[in-house]
């Protein structure tokens, strides 16, 4: 296979015009640098962003490369089928719950990254071990989707797989650097618009080549292979619904997802555009959806790319750029390709400025320097970019591997964070001991749970547990009952310590965190004029000052 030089001319282009988006919204941030926070305008765009760009730039970020890459390999893959592909109902349900119970308290308090109640509720040093698994998570995510989009580049580019990732980490890192969230914000308009165009004109060349039978046919038929509709047998439902809830609750606590709601202009307009990127995510499914029923109803020996079949040679994740190389003419697959650029790039950029600014926000400034200028803060997230955008770009080449470890992280997020989150808004007087207490058991729970992909066998074998091709597969939701079990742990460690704390039962001096002092009520204690015999005035003292 040669060099696609159409291809690679597409891709240069795109890639340009990307980069100049990204440096014009730097210049917007110049202009309104004198009258706003700087960090706060590089984080969170000064809080000014509209419900047109807010809407773009959410959807854009969750519509990635391993979302059309991905929803496309579950359509096609035997075991698994349409009934499988949960990420587009799970967004919507996120993007609906997030609008309706998290915009309100996020906002309220003008919070500029969502480690900020965790940091103001539990303190620095418990807010920042909840910070890790985000941290990782971000790191992780930039690196998987910066793989796929290399791997992607090989099949219709042919070349070198390591090139294209350096290359796409470098203009990403090169637009953020200036811009920060505005040239995030702006460059997700063009890219998802360049995603829509360019992956629905893919479809029909694909639906109408001479080696694809009917879509419809092949759903219905159960003749014809294995139909691509797919099929949820009973013992599957616990973990088809714990994967539902996965992607649903999972996606709430990251920090690109609060980025968005506290950049709105108000919380009207965060919900709204909350909504409607939700059904924005669903919409961009379609293509991939249909894409994947392609690859299913293809007769692989009439093309190309011959037999065995993309499932058979373990290329099943790389369905969807299969498919624009072998089923559609060049200069279509080369329009698909930018597709997949645009929607690594969106999702990229989102990861890198989450990581950077949190870093930059709640441990430069509130731990490590918290006499740092708005200058330095900026200069020093910056700094992190690079260094993040570098590391990532360095997992990339591990491919399967960072794949791995970023599903690993994101389970540790919504079992661990989730929880954390819910409390700190919803639940008062949960404290620091409940929130370790929590960390700690969520963490060894999942962890005694197993994971066949880094082969770590279950210590813990719930109902349904079972051996298939030697791993053991976890048919129970064990993912959504360990998040409830860590929920579970905070509340109930948290007020037992201060319980026993209050009653005496316990020293106060042991209370090490301090959150006797943040939990107790003042009681209101009358002043009394010793001689007119009358309440004059009512003063509030903390009950452990009476005994002394």
């Amino acid at each position: 296979m040669a060099l696609n030089i159409p291809g690679l001319v597409a891709t240069i282009v795109f890639y340009a015009i990307t980069l100049a988006t990204g440096i014009w919204a730097a210049w917007k941030t110049k202009k309104e640098e004198k009258n706003a926070n700087r960090s706060e305008l590089a984080m969170v765009g000064g809080r000014k962003m509209n419900i047109f760009v807010g809407l773009f730039t959410a959807a854009a970020t969750w519509i990635g490369g391993g979302y059309i890459n991905g929803t496309a390999e579950i359509v096609y893959v035997p075991t698994r089928g349409l009934a499988w592909v949960l990420a587009p109902v799970g967004y919507v349900l996120a993007f609906i719950i997030g609008g309706l119970f998290f915009v309100k308290p996020m906002r309220s308090k003008s919070y500029v990254t969502m480690m900020d109640p965790f940091q103001e509720t539990y303190g620095n040093t418990m807010g920042t071990l909840l910070f890790l698994p985000a941290l990782i998570g971000d790191v992780f995510w930039f690196a998987a989707i910066l793989s796929a989009l290399g791997a992607t580049m090989s099949v219709i580019l042919d070349i070198r797989e390591y090139l294209a990732i350096i290359i796409s980490a470098c203009t990403v890192i090169l637009y953020i650097l200036p811009g920060g969230l505005y040239s995030v914000a702006y460059t997700d308009v063009i890219q998802l618009v360049f995603m829509m165009v360019s992956l629905w004109t893919c479809v029909p060349f694909a639906l109408l080549n001479p080696a694809t039978e009917s879509i419809y046919y092949t759903a219905v038929n159960e003749f014809y292979q294995v139909p691509w509709i797919g099929k949820l047998e009973t013992e599957y439902l616990g973990r088809w619904l714990d994967e539902l809830l996965y992607v649903d609750l999972g996606s709430i606590p990251w920090q690109i997802y609060f980025q968005r709601v506290l950049a709105a202009s108000s919380s009207r307009q965060a919900r709204l555009a909350f909504y409607f990127a939700g059904f924005g995510c669903v919409f961009m499914a379609i293509p991939c959806v249909l894409i994947g029923a392609v690859a299913a109803s293809t007769d692989w020996n009439q093309t190309s790319y011959g037999l065995p079949t993309p499932n058979e040679r373990g290329e099943s994740s790389m369905i969807l750029p299969i498919v624009l190389q072998y089923l559609c003419p060049t200069y279509v697959s080369v329009a698909g390709l930018g597709a997949i650029a645009a929607a690594v790039m969106s999702s990229a950029d989102s990861a890198l400025l989450s990581a950077s600014s949190m870093l930059a926000h709640n441990i430069y400034r509130k731990i490590l320097r918290k006499k740092a200028t708005e200058k330095e803060v900026v200069c020093i997230m910056r700094v992190f970019m690079v260094v993040f955008g570098a590391a990532a770009a360095g997992l990339a080449f591990l491919s399967n591997s960072v794949y791995d470890l970023w599903f690993l992280s994101g389970e540790l997020a919504y079992a661990l964070l989730f929880p954390q989150l819910c409390c700190v808004l919803f639940i008062p007087n949960t404290n620091t001991y409940g929130s370790a207490a929590g960390f700690l058991f969520g963490f060894l729970l999942r962890l005694l749970a197993g994971e066949p992909s880094l082969k770590i066998p279950p210590v813990i074998h719930y109902p349904g547990c079972s051996l298939v091709d030697g791993v053991y597969i976890q048919l129970f939701p064990f993912k959504t009952f360990t998040m409830l079990l860590t929920l579970g742990t905070i509340v109930a460690v948290s007020y037992l310590v201060a319980f026993l704390f209050n009653r005496n039962i316990l020293p106060h001096g042991w209370d090490v965190c301090s959150v006797i002092k943040e939990s107790e009520a003042s009681v209101p204690i009358p002043e009394i004029d010793e001689q007119a015999g009358l309440q004059i005035n009512t003063v509030y003292i903390n009950p452990t000052e009476i005994h002394t």
